[in-house]
């Protein structure tokens, strides 16, 4: 018999994730991201303020599943060809510099009794969320010019360093740090593995008629195809001791890097991003708002005058390395990418909620962390497009003409221009 599961508290975090887009897109002056609403939202009728909704069981597994497809999904937008020569070069010196900056500032955090591991600090600081910045660089005309790459590229190697180190360094396993490693290669090994099998099937041409035909049908041989790749990932990294985010985010980059015939199908990822952007992963920024701590942010006016200091920290960390970039894109044009660097949420919110879970950082610290990185959500991006408007504005006036429309300067139109994902 199965057990009596209740459906109210889903039907609001459904309405929610509604009406987030909607608000964003009836009001454009609110230049909001819609997830940030959802998060809001959350809180307000979650057990911090209104004790309408609680995290029950159906909101909890399919937040869960919702944190592995936006994992899932980021690790679609890895590009090797993006990544390659000097652009790596950049990237993978930058998210060194992140570090050697992030260490200080989670001494400091460790020095003023805020977290108890300056390493854990350093890590949640050092993420981007590049299932943000890439529609702002689109709509911006970006994605394509060296700002463009070079964020772009920064933002998938602190992506996968982030997620990778996390997993390894803070995973809720007994095994020692030898033993981690060997677990560590035999994920990677099973990954290998997995890869070379995807492209050994590429070649069948047989298997590749049938997967054509019915990658369009009710089948949707492709889609079950990479649901099963991300829910075997996520298992494996689960039963190894990693964290299971790691195994999603892998996932997402083995099948951008090997299904070719599945990334060229016009409507592949579209559909893969309907059914996380669509219903699961607005159910885990809900779901985060219901968790948040507010009480612990309020209890002491100490707690709220932190804030400003942890999106310092932030913009600190993950903004000071795009000064590598500036012989290239200039002042305005490392100044913007500083700022987009610097948005961060998706990483940050589960960070915290493994730090508080392992003792290395107080509750109070996590729900402090997790409000600027709200924060950085909707004034980073913001000062970095007007700073892009105003470039675009001046090259037009000197060229004697007028700045183009672009789609960004239409204001937001739903959740196509307020970013999905962090």
């Amino acid at each position: 018999m199965m057990p009596e599961v209740s459906f109210g508290g889903l039907l609001v975090v459904a309405a929610i994730a509604v009406g987030a887009p909607l608000l964003v897109g009836l009001a454009p002056a609110i230049r909001v991201p819609a997830v940030v609403l959802e998060i809001v939202a959350g809180i307000v009728v979650g057990p911090s303020l209104l004790g309408w909704v609680e995290p029950d069981l159906p909101i909890e597994i399919l937040g869960l599943v919702g944190l592995a497809f936006l994992l899932f999904l980021a690790g679609l937008e890895i590009d090797l060809e993006r990544l390659r020569g000097r652009p790596l070069k950049l990237a993978g010196g930058g998210y060194l510099l992140t570090l050697a900056i992030g260490l200080p500032v989670g001494l400091a955090f460790t020095g003023a009794g805020l977290a108890t591991n300056p390493l854990l600090v350093a890590l949640m600081l050092s993420a981007t969320s590049l299932g943000l910045i890439v529609p702002i660089l689109k709509d911006s005309g970006q994605v394509d010019r060296d700002l463009g790459q070079l964020t772009l590229a920064s933002a998938s190697v602190a992506d996968f360093a982030a997620v990778l180190l996390l997993s390894f360094l803070f995973s809720q396993t007994d095994a020692s740090p030898a033993g981690k490693l060997i677990l560590l290669a035999l994920f990677a090994a099973v990954i290998v593995l997995v890869a070379l099998t995807i492209l050994r099937l590429e070649r069948w041409m047989r298997l590749g008629a049938v997967l054509t035909r019915l990658e369009d049908t009710t089948a949707e041989i492709r889609v079950r195809l990479a649901v099963v790749l991300l829910v075997g990932f996520t298992a494996l990294a689960g039963r190894v001791g990693l964290e299971t985010i790691l195994g999603a985010f892998l996932a997402g980059a083995i099948l951008s890097l090997t299904d070719r015939d599945a990334m060229a199908h016009p409507q592949f990822r579209a559909k893969l991003e309907a059914i996380g952007y669509g219903f699961l992963i607005p159910v885990f920024f809900v779901s985060s708002g219901l968790r948040f701590d507010l009480e612990a942010l309020l209890e002491t006016p100490a707690a709220l005058a932190r804030l400003p200091l942890f999106l310092a920290a932030l913009l600190l960390v993950r903004g000071v390395p795009a000064l590598l970039y500036r012989p290239v894109l200039g002042r305005r044009g490392a100044t913007v990418a500083a700022l987009l660097q610097a948005t961060s949420l998706p990483f940050i919110v589960t960070a915290a909620e493994i730090g508080v879970s392992v003792g290395a950082i107080e509750p109070v610290t996590g729900a402090g962390l997790v409000a600027a990185g709200l924060l950085s959500v909707v004034v980073f991006p913001l000062v970095a497009t007007g700073l892009l408007r105003r470039q675009d504005a001046e090259q037009a006036s000197s060229a004697g003409g007028p700045p183009a429309v672009r789609a960004a300067d239409r204001g937001p139109a739903g959740r196509g221009s307020c970013p999905p994902g962090a």
